[in-house]
């Protein structure tokens, strides 16, 4: 039978069982009329950020960071500092921004003061805001003033620089009009003028412009009682608002207006599965919760409708949507009407680095491989590595090179082997220490790749004991299990993932039984595996939510949920953002005990 029919009227409306109640966003980029005189501020490079995702978070052009930071374009180093063109991205029905770099010694007052807006104003722009997170160096928001909070200032003519990017077929006497300033002006600023006018180049433009210079407003006004009123909003409580009800709405690719039942389709089905039994086990717990599921089908028509319907305002969660194009106006809809708003699949989108209610689940690739590198430096770097060239497909470049550049800051040695079938044996032991463990690395995480090396690695370690070898490797290496577990014992191999299920722990084996006896089928045995992802997502979230409100974010380290396959650990991005799950674990088929061991990193 057709399992995907089975669903269909359960998703035409809400899913309710007792006592369980189971736009597009029109993004531009402006240019800041900056009061600081130099219209730069400066980023703190952090793990796992890279030059696009930077860009992304302050809605400048990649271009304009490589021609402030041109060093940046072979490499950039966390703790290293970038200049940050003064630039905002101005979402639709969003205020223009500065962006502004803590100080020492600078308050929050003392910004509000400089600046001339209110304390409240800046917290309410930067929700990741906190005495914990008023740092030196770190970047927050602060909102253009409005007239009427300068409106007892005195009106002077000044010259504001912006930044100007030329189109096409635009002339210099064009442009000057345009700006109303005077052409000799422009090319005063901008000499590579003389030269001609060509598309993309980017302008100085001295413009001038009335403004506000502050004498003493209600903001400004130095007083002590002002300064403490405004430096404690960094300390005040978060209201928590706890719900009677949980209000979840599920939003799923289950393709039914389409007719074209997919092995995707069916993942997605096992996810909702899955989310249910979180629901029913919750229910046993006295945790009531109204469950909506929609199918969001492919495509941005499907979701606009779904968002029309009054019923999803009310909503405390959203959890879904698969494709890029859905989940912008997702996230857009769930900003306006503050619901958090859970990406469970991706992990190639950009909305947590500006929409503070997100939460990504599934780790941006440049996050996890920092992690990871992390991690794999941590534990090796007093071994003897060797990276073995397997060229095959699914090249993991990326972790490689970060490894690579992480090993030799820490100038630890490494090699790095290529391998050739009739004398990797021979190549691989010439390459070994018997006076420090040996790590291999390969740099391919296909089938293919391990099946060339595991077994000649195998060989010497069961003939050759004074070689301790050790096997690093990836996530997919788990849907090996089957022709490959018990070589992973015997290299005592290690592997990185963000999904990983122990099915002989009680609480996995507990959650196949139900699963069983609800769906009359076991889960299917992929990387990962969707039901688990379902109720794992299902019971983190909404226990949050009835727990600590729907404002839980505040909270998150409070939240005890023991994991069966994906662990929880939200990292804020920035003070104004979203959050990304930066949890990882370090798998262990350990030779001593022929025992799989999880480790969750701190």
């Amino acid at each position: 039978m057709n399992k995907t029919i089975i669903y269909i009227p359960v998703l035409a409306f809400s899913f309710i069982v007792a006592p369980i109640y189971p736009q597009d966003s029109d993004r531009r980029q402006v240019t800041v009329n900056n009061v600081r005189d130099d219209n730069i501020f400066y980023h703190l490079i952090e793990r796992g950020q890279t030059i696009y995702s930077i860009a992304v978070m302050y809605g400048v052009d990649e271009n304009d960071l490589y021609r402030l930071n041109p060093d940046s374009r072979e490499i950039i180093k966390v703790g290293d500092r970038l200049r940050i063109p003064q630039k905002a991205t101005v979402s639709k029905g969003d205020a223009d921004y500065l962006y502004h770099t803590i100080q020492a010694k600078e308050t929050l007052y003392s910004l509000s003061v400089k600046y001339n807006v209110p304390a409240a104003d800046i917290v309410e722009v930067n929700p990741g805001l906190s005495v914990n997170t008023f740092l030196i160096g770190k970047n927050i928001r602060v909102p253009s003033s409005t007239p009427a909070e300068a409106s007892s200032g005195e009106k002077r003519t000044v010259v504001r620089n912006i930044e100007y990017k030329v189109e096409r077929r635009e002339t210099l006497y064009r442009i000057a009009r345009k700006f109303n300033v005077p052409s000799d002006e422009i090319l005063a600023r901008n000499p590579e003028l003389k030269n001609g006018v060509k598309a993309g180049m980017i302008l100085n433009i001295p413009v001038k412009g009335e403004a506000v210079v502050a004498q003493q407003t209600a903001v400004a006004v130095a007083s002590a009682s002002n300064e403490r009123e405004a430096n404690a909003l960094l300390t005040a409580p978060v209201k928590a608002d706890k719900p009677d009800t949980v209000k979840l709405v599920l939003l799923l690719p289950f393709m039914l207006e389409e007719h074209i039942p997919t092995p995707a389709t069916a993942h997605f089905v096992e996810y909702y599965e899955g989310l249910l039994l979180a629901v029913d086990s919750l229910r046993v717990k006295g945790v009531p919760v109204r469950l909506t599921v929609r199918d969001c089908g492919s495509g941005t028509a499907k979701v606009n409708e779904v968002l029309k319907e009054a019923a999803l305002r009310d909503a405390h969660l959203i959890i879904g949507a698969l494709e890029n194009n859905q989940i912008a106006p997702v996230a857009a809809f769930a900003k306006n009407n503050g619901i958090k708003y859970v990406i469970p699949f991706t992990s190639n989108n950009d909305e947590a680095l500006s929409n503070s209610y997100v939460f990504q689940v599934n780790t941006p690739h440049s996050y996890l491989h920092a992690k990871a590198t992390q991690a794999a430096y941590d534990m090796f770097f007093d071994y003897n590595i060797i990276f073995v060239e397997t060229e095959d497909r699914d090249d993991k470049a990326e972790f490689i090179s970060m490894l690579k550049q992480e090993l030799s800051q820490h100038k630890v040695a490494y090699k790095t082997l290529t391998y050739q079938a009739g004398s990797f044996y021979a190549d691989i032991e010439s390459g070994l220490r018997t006076d420090k463990r040996n790590v291999i690395i390969p740099t391919s995480a296909t089938l293919s790749a391990l099946n060339k090396i595991r077994t000649p690695l195998r060989t010497l370690v069961e003939t050759r004991p004074e070689y301790v070898l050790n096997l690093f490797g990836y996530p997919e290496w788990q849907t090996y299990v089957r022709e490959c577990l018990d070589d992973f014992f015997i290299l005592n191999t290690y592997i990185y993932t963000k999904f990983y299920a122990d099915n002989l722990s009680p609480g996995v084996a507990r959650f196949y039984a139900k699963y069983k006896v609800w769906y009359s089928k076991n889960p299917a045995n992929i990387y990962p595996k969707y039901a688990l992802f379902g109720f794992d997502t299902g019971m983190f979230f909404l226990d949050a939510v009835y727990n600590y409100g729907v404002n839980f974010e505040a909270n998150l380290s409070k939240v005890n949920y023991k994991s069966l396959q994906t662990g929880f650990k939200f990292y804020r991005v920035n003070n104004w953002g979203g959050f990304v799950n930066m949890n990882l674990f370090i798998v262990h088929y350990n030779r001593e005990n022929y025992r799989t061991i999880r480790h969750e990193l701190q």
